[in-house]
Formats: C-alpha cells, sequence, structure tokens
C-alpha cells in the first residue's frame, strides 16, 4: 500500500445560518441551491419577500437557503437589502447574500438555449430583459457578502464554488461505507462495490462463527489473510485517489460497498476498516451494515 501522510484538515469555513441567494435571471440561481441543500440547508424558492420575517420569529430550525430574484412576489431591490440588513444585526444569527453575476451576453445566450421566455420581458426581446434586469439588481453586487461570476462556469464548477464559501466544510463531499450480502443482492445507491468473498471466512471457524465483523477477532482473521493487506491497500488508494475527482465533479454523496456471502463477517470487517481510514484522512464518513442491521430490527420486532 502507497504511504500517504492523513489529509489536512480542511481550512475552516464559516457555515452561515442563512443564505440569501439572488442574481439575474439564468446565473445559476437553481442551481447554487441545490448545492446549498446538499451542504445540509434547507431550501425555499420565490417565497414572498413580506412573509420572509416570520420564519426568524422564533429559533430556527435549521440552516437557510433562501432564493431571492425578480420572480419572486413583491420584489423589491430596497426590501432584499433591508432584509438582510434585519438579519445582519441578529447576534443569534449569521447571514451572507450571495449574489450570482453573469454576463449580459452569456445570459442571452442562455436563455436562447433553452427557449425560455424572460421574466421581466415575456412577450418582447430576451435581450431587453437582461438589460432591465442587470440595471435593477445593480446595488445588490456592491452589498452581497459573496459574489460568484458564473460566465464561465459549468453546473459543476458552480455547485464546487458555493461549497467552497458557504458550505462550512471544505470536504462537503459525505461519504457511506456500507456492508452487505450477496445473497440478498446488492443495496441501492452503491457507487462503488467490492467482492471479499474470497478472503478467508470466519464462518468455518466454530469459534468465530456467532460473531460478527465487529469483533476485534474476527476483523484479526479476515486481516491475517495473506490476500487482505495488497486487496485493502489498493481499494484505499483507489478511492483516496478518486474522491477530490468526485469532488470536483460536484458530488455531494459516494457510497462504497463490500459484499460477502452472508454479510456478517468478512465485509463487515472491511467495510469499518475502510470507514476508519477515511475518517483518519479527513473525510465524513457513515457506517451500514444492511445485514447486521435487519437482524437487530428482526430481535427488536421491527420489520425486515
Amino acid at each position: 500500500m502507497t504511504q500517504r501522510p492523513p489529509a489536512p484538515s480542511p481550512q475552516a469555513v464559516d457555515a452561515p445560518d442563512v443564505v440569501l441567494v439572488t442574481g439575474p435571471s439564468g446565473a445559476g440561481r437553481s442551481t447554487a441551491i441545490h448545492a446549498l441543500e446538499d451542504a445540509g440547508y434547507e431550501a425555499i424558492d420565490n417565497m414572498p419577500l413580506s412573509l420572509m420575517p416570520r420564519l426568524f420569529e422564533g429559533a430556527l430550525p435549521g440552516r437557510l437557503a433562501l432564493g431571492v430574484d425578480v420572480r419572486n412576489r413583491d420584489f423589491g431591490v430596497d426590501a432584499t437589502l433591508s432584509l438582510a440588513e434585519h438579519l445582519r444585526r441578529d447576534p443569534a444569527r449569521t447571514m451572507r447574500l450571495l449574489y450570482l453575476d453573469c454576463s449580459a451576453d452569456r445570459l442571452v445566450a442562455r436563455f436562447s438555449e433553452t427557449r425560455r421566455r424572460h421574466p421581466m420581458n415575456p412577450h418582447g426581446d430576451v435581450e431587453a430583459g437582461v438589460a432591465q434586469e442587470l440595471e435593477i439588481l445593480a446595488p445588490l453586487v456592491d452589498r452581497a457578502d459573496v459574489v460568484i461570476d458564473t460566465t464561465n462556469l459549468t453546473v459543476h464548477d458552480l455547485k464546487a464554488e458555493v461549497r467552497r464559501h458557504l458550505s462550512g466544510d471544505g470536504r462537503a463531499l459525505a461519504l457511506s461505507v456500507q456492508s452487505f450480502s450477496y445473497k440478498r443482492g446488492l443495496p441501492r445507491g452503491l457507487d462503488m462495490v467490492f467482492d471479499v468473498r474470497f478472503l478467508s471466512n470466519p464462518h468455518w471457524n466454530p469459534d468465530l462463527r456467532p460473531l460478527t465483523g465487529l469483533d476485534a477477532r474476527v476483523a484479526d482473521h479476515v486481516a491475517a489473510d495473506p490476500r487482505h493487506d495488497p486487496f485493502f491497500g489498493r481499494v484505499l488508494d483507489l478511492v483516496l485517489d478518486l474522491l477530490p475527482a468526485f469532488q470536483a465533479e460536484g458530488r455531494a454523496h459516494l457510497t462504497v460497498g463490500f459484499g460477502c456471502t452472508g454479510g456478517r463477517h468478512r465485509s463487515v470487517a472491511v467495510t469499518e476498516k475502510l470507514a476508519a481510514s477515511l475518517a483518519e484522512a479527513g473525510w465524513r464518513v457513515s457506517i451500514r451494515h444492511r445485514e447486521l442491521d435487519r437482524v437487530a430490527r428482526g430481535a427488536a420486532g421491527g420489520s425486515v
């Protein structure tokens, strides 16, 4: 296995409680809001501005991403700035105004490519509608906390920029490592799958059979197979090499699965080891053992 130092901890980025997302139509507001949703924000789009203050009368249920643009009922630049200033003065929460900028030529091209009508001039010339909207929104650019120019950005680039500025986690990609039994088929949603049925099976050891891969004795048995270390090293290197690429591509979640015959010993042990190695490298990881969870639900009287 290639020896590599643990990944450095990501630079701390404040994750605001509220993000107001605005900008001209066609600049990527929906894409930005989806990226914030993936980062854990609850998104509300096109809510009337007059109703927004009611959201902040009590404690927030979580982080909020609010889409604001000319299509909002009772939209106005002054009203948007007034709401932003009100939230900035509140010591109980943090707020960022995100403005998605874009050149007029590119906005016109995007509307032409999608054959959409411009909301500022739905029955007329798109170019005139773009120019009018940019003029109306101009005061928001100077008052924004974060400005992202989307003129030359792809969808994936824009998502990455939003996460970098506002997610509060430089490694926003959420990883899940799962174990399963091939007898019950592959779990849904796996992105990468590895078959570990070639490793020595603890099932054939009477002392280990009643245990699971969560037990150190089973894990040691699996790791003692001379094929284990070369296999695990290659898998770990592969996953660590690919994760930055998946993150750059805009992925918010990635699931790696390990399968064995019964889903109780080998796949569980390798899942635990990979999850621990990824966490040590600085990635946020969750673990699921499908067959162990199923047994636990059955023992508790739940559905299986």
